[in-house]
């Protein structure tokens, strides 16, 4: 296979991606339409609650994953097959043990059930419902290890594009069936199927590109370097204790303190913000097999400017789609779902503004995973969930749905904002991380001043008693423009831009001379 440069491998991750995401997003809305409106609200919030139940099991896999492929990146640069067959054979074993830990701890699960329901008599046939999901998260963890050796040789594409073909197959069928049957036990048995079809598939293509995973008997790993990956795992099972605890339990305490109600509003919400973050997402899943292979072969300070730009990036893309978020949210799920879904708009503000600030994590967290660095802030994770519980169930009790949410934006603040970056700076740059905050505060203040300009004008639109696709069309227009039309204004002349727009012209000149060449 022809090698290319980490931009171009970048790149092609990258569009590969935000392609896919796009499809996911487009197919994901028109089938919760079809969801919502052919079962009733109790099945809309038992989807949601049960994918957080699931994820909350799925701890089993301890961040395995991100620690094998840290792992995978010198010996993929310096050539050793040798060693990432070893590597490969104790992902394999990690992965049927995390299968078998959810299938059990998940059994165990299903007596509880009603305790995590306010009004789960409304919904039928609920432990069938539970067992299916559960089901299809144990099919997830089979043969799908091999795809981290394919991502962590910058071939992320080759996944995302099987992954994709998946899901539009899964939605299409799951639309057929809950509309000529209405069956949302059917509805789950497609779910399975494909998953299953899928990691088969990437399987056997994993297989083609590297023939070396079906030879028996692998060199067992040395002792010492078991041990750093034993680390670097416990360390990566209490990152994923936090976020599982802080991005996955606000459907549980909305479920207990507010109803199923509650969570059924908040899952249309999630599907839109969500598919947003996803898709924004894609561009640091992209480039993060090249950022590990940039930090197992270039100096620190080439290192550092690479990632200043790709905070300059992340803070653009984030800031611009929090503001169309909050803009478009309401009249978009009235349109879509119905008025009875619609929440008041300072809880719409509080979720954007997590948003936004989760996002702006994206690049430290990055070059933190590809650079090894996750042991450093391993015990942040756990200050983070307990904080975000206490905070959260005080809030929920006397601000309802709202308490919940802000609950959630105060404990990130209080930790993961600033003790990721300064992981990074002190155990990566070695360098003080003054330039970073100054950067941010900078950053913050120039979308601020975007979001409050487009918030004025929309506002003067839906003065004007328009009809709500008017309303959403009009204000749609204007973050589009707005915001971009002022960063550009803002940021054009800038470092990270100019090295942005140089990376950018290097490509389109070797596409062009590769069109040429055919």
């Amino acid at each position: 296979m022809e090698r290319k440069t980490r931009t171009e491998y970048s790149a092609r991750n990258t569009t590969v991606a935000l392609i896919s995401r796009l499809t996911a997003i487009v197919m994901g809305y028109a089938l919760r339409v079809v969801f919502t409106h052919t079962l009733s609200k109790s099945y809309v919030g038992v989807n949601g609650l049960f994918v957080d139940i699931i994820q909350v099991l799925s701890l089993s896999e301890m961040g395995v994953g991100t620690a094998i492929t840290y792992a995978l990146y010198r010996p993929i640069a310096q050539g050793d097959t040798e060693k990432q067959r070893s590597l490969m054979q104790l992902f394999r074993k990690f992965y049927f043990a995390a299968a078998a830990v959810v299938a059990v701890a998940g059994g165990a699960l299903i007596p509880f059930l009603g305790y995590f329901i306010k009004d789960y008599e409304n919904v039928g046939n609920l432990t069938l419902i539970y067992a299916l999901y559960l089901a299809n998260t144990v099919c997830s963890y089979l043969l799908i290890y091999k795809k981290t050796l394919m991502d962590a040789n910058q071939l992320l594409y080759i996944g995302t594009f099987y992954q994709t073909m998946s899901w539009v197959l899964q939605d299409v069928l799951q639309m057929i069936v809950l509309l000529v049957w209405h069956d949302f036990i059917l509805f789950l048995l497609i779910n399975i199927a494909t998953t299953v079809l899928c990691n088969v598939c990437i399987s056997l293509r994993a297989d083609s590109l590297y023939p070396f995973l079906k030879e028996k008997s692998p060199a067992p790993l040395p002792e010492k370097e078991k041990k750093e990956i034993f680390a670097n795992i416990r360390a990566m099972l209490m990152h994923k204790v936090g976020t599982v605890i802080v991005n996955n339990t606000d459907n549980l305490l909305l479920s207990a303190f507010v109803g199923l109600a509650s969570v059924g509003s908040y899952s249309n919400y999630y599907l839109v913000i969500g598919s947003v973050r996803q898709m924004l997402n894609q561009v640091y899943q992209g480039i993060t097999a090249s950022v590990g292979n940039l930090g197992a072969t270039e100096g620190e300070g080439h290192v550092r400017e690479v990632f200043e730009a790709v905070f300059f990036i992340g803070q653009w893309m984030y800031g611009f789609a929090a503001i169309c978020l909050y803009e478009i949210l309401n009249p978009f799920i009235a349109i879509s779902f119905g008025e009875q879904y619609v929440f008041p708009k300072t809880v719409v503000f509080v979720l954007c503004l997590n948003f936004f600030l989760n996002g702006m994590r994206n690049a430290a967290l990055t070059f933190r995973d590809s650079m090894g660095l996750f042991w450093y802030d391993r015990h942040k994770a756990i200050a983070e969930a307990l904080a975000n519980l206490g905070i959260s169930l005080l809030l929920a009790h006397w601000m309802g749905t709202l308490g919940v949410f802000l609950g959630t934006l105060l404990s990130m603040a209080l930790t993961s904002l600033w003790v990721e970056p300064y992981v990074l700076y002190k155990y990566g740059f070695h360098k003080p991380c003054a330039s970073y905050f100054l950067r941010y505060l900078a950053y913050a203040a120039v979308i601020g001043v975007g979001w409050r300009a487009a918030d004025a004008l929309c506002a003067a639109l839906a003065a004007r008693g328009l009809g709500l696709w008017q309303e959403l069309a009009g204000r749609l227009a204007v973050c589009i423009v707005l915001p971009n039309l002022w960063f550009l204004v803002v940021y054009g002349r800038t470092k990270e831009f100019r090295f942005l727009r140089q990376k950018a012209r290097g490509l389109w000149e070797k596409f062009r001379g590769r069109a040429r060449k055919r």
